[in-house]
């Protein structure tokens, strides 16, 4: 294949997620550009562990079912927990590692990261996969020791891309000074309160979901927030309400959490916050969440018996993949498509 060709292919790359032929696969196989997304994964997934152990974090086993989900457990979340049975037990696929990786610092007190797939259950669009791969980690200490993790944790990143393949990104695809930016950047990403945020971009229509009781941004809100205010920017304290049950509150009224997303690319790509460390306020909090206490009985339970602050936070790798990659479909950079298509088999080869 060509120089030329080559480039052509990756600036294109092929739609998979959208073709039902059995032969599918062999498109992926053949593709130049699955060729770089695979060695890009492989940087993502040795860089995460070399920073992850540089602050002490463990890498630890976890089981990929669980019977307490976390991420739906949101007014302002629109994905549902995928059920699945396994040996005859009701259970579910995870959502996310967090609650494993809350577990897991109380092992491994400074701290833990994971990376393993998560699942959801919602439609895949250009920005949202139902599987994808997940990069979390949980640590000691509050929402400022997490932002300031995910900080240095994404420069190395994109420090490493650079290193490895940032000629080969800067001849297939156009430009890698959006990933020199973020591996430049001395000073820590912009900061602004979620209040801050709706006072920026709320002057205009469909920026931001107003549920009443909770607010939260929309994708056109998250957009327009960076470019009035930079390329790469935390948003914190969102409505409590907005945001999961286990988030700290931010505040002595419980009205804001304390969690943070970060805003770059195709807008949010990473989320994280300050677990409750006090049993009573995450009692509280399951009650304005209308969350059974019962259903997350051992977690209440763990805070009671072995108390600890801890901060955490999630970023999907495809997501951070597609920015790199500066492409507009995230569905076209997984290795093998999850979508929930039909499936097909292709034919075996006949013998002569």
């Amino acid at each position: 294949m060509s120089q030329q060709t080559q480039s052509l292919a990756l600036l294109n790359p092929p739609a998979v997620h959208s073709s039902n032929a059995p032969d599918t696969f062999v498109t992926v196989l053949r593709s130049p550009w699955y060729c770089l997304v695979a060695d890009l994964y492989d940087v993502v997934e040795r860089t995460t562990g070399h920073y992850a152990r540089s602050k002490g974090l463990k890498n630890l086993p976890f089981p990929l079912t669980t019977r307490t989900v976390t991420c739906p457990n949101a007014f302002g979340s629109d994905s549902e927990p995928v059920p699945v049975t396994v040996l005859g037990v009701d259970t579910f696929l995870p959502d996310s590692m967090q609650f494993a990786l809350e577990y897991g610092c109380r092992l491994s007190q400074g701290g833990c990261y994971s990376i393993l797939p998560s699942y959801r259950g919602e439609t895949p669009d250009e920005t949202h996969l139902n599987q994808y791969t997940h990069s979390e980690a949980e640590i000691p200490g509050d929402l400022d020791d997490m932002i300031s993790y995910v900080d240095d944790y994404l420069k190395a990143l994109a420090t490493a891309v650079l290193d490895e393949h940032g000629d080969r990104i800067a001849r297939l695809r156009g430009t890698t000074a959006h990933v020199e930016h973020m591996a430049a950047r001395g000073a820590p990403f912009e900061r602004i309160t979620f209040d801050q945020a709706l006072r920026i971009v709320g002057d205009v229509d469909g920026c931001v979901r107003d549920e009443g009781s909770w607010r939260t941004l929309t994708r056109k809100g998250e957009r327009l927030l960076m470019q009035r205010v930079d390329e790469f920017v935390w948003v914190d304290h969102f409505d409590s309400l907005a945001v999961p049950f286990y988030q700290a509150f931010g505040d002595d009224a419980g009205r804001t959490a304390r969690n943070a997303d970060l805003f770059f690319g195709l807008g949010e790509i990473v989320g994280g916050g300050e677990r409750h460390s006090d049993i009573e306020l995450l009692r509280k909090s399951m009650a304005l969440h209308d969350v059974n206490e019962q259903e997350y009985a051992w977690y209440v339970r763990m805070r009671k018996d072995l108390p600890m602050i801890t901060s955490g936070f999630g970023m999907g790798i495809e997501r951070f993949l597609m920015w790199v990659l500066s492409h507009d479909d995230i569905r076209d950079v997984p290795l093998m498509s999850r979508l929930n298509e039909h499936p097909t088999f292709p034919d075996a080869v006949t013998r002569p």
